[in-house]
């Protein structure tokens, strides 16, 4: 009973700590590298739902009502828009899950599932954001400009994270 209740709090903690994160570590870099030209995204909201995904077994999580709680949070504190990111991130635990049952769970696999969220998350996001006429940038500007950006500094994260995450998952399991 006390390791569904650790992990019941601590999931929950552990998302709002990444959801802030985002935004301080958008704020600690220099602004060029999150501005015009080059738009890179921290999405750390994301790579804790992915850990979820890929942590949380025998334990489950409603993980699709989490994600959806936390991208209606995001679209509000982040965007100022809501909609977008209320629907992103629930298909990305549901696409993570579909990946999940295909890959073996590891640090390679995950990364490369990451990725596709990463690069599934970005595309979503245009297309909203292109849908309620909030961006002009073109497909060609979204590959070069934000999800090479988006990628390198997500996919960093990923690796300095897995680790550590991972400990902190079987620590709220066990």
């Amino acid at each position: 009973m006390l390791r569904v209740t650790r992990l019941r709090y601590g999931f929950p903690i552990g998302l709002f700590l990444f959801f802030f994160l985002d935004g301080i570590l958008g704020e600690a870099f220099p602004k060029e590298i999150f501005h015009y030209p080059y738009a890179m995204s921290s999405y750390l909201v994301v790579l804790w739902l992915v850990f979820a995904v890929f942590f949380e077994d025998p334990i489950q999580i409603p993980l699709g009502v989490w994600a959806a709680v936390a991208g209606g949070l995001f679209d509000l504190y982040y965007t100022g828009i809501f909609g977008i990111f209320v629907f992103v991130f629930p298909i990305v635990v549901i696409l993570t899950r579909a990946c999940y049952r295909a890959f073996p769970v590891n640090f390679l696999s995950g990364l490369l599932v990451y990725f596709i969220d990463i690069t599934v998350v970005s595309i979503l996001s245009y297309f909203g954001n292109l849908f309620v006429h909030t961006t002009s940038a073109s497909f060609t500007d979204l590959f070069v400009y934000s999800l090479a950006p988006t990628l390198a500094y997500n996919l960093a994260a990923y690796v300095i994270l897995y680790f550590p995450i991972q400990r902190l998952y079987n620590y709220l399991k066990s």
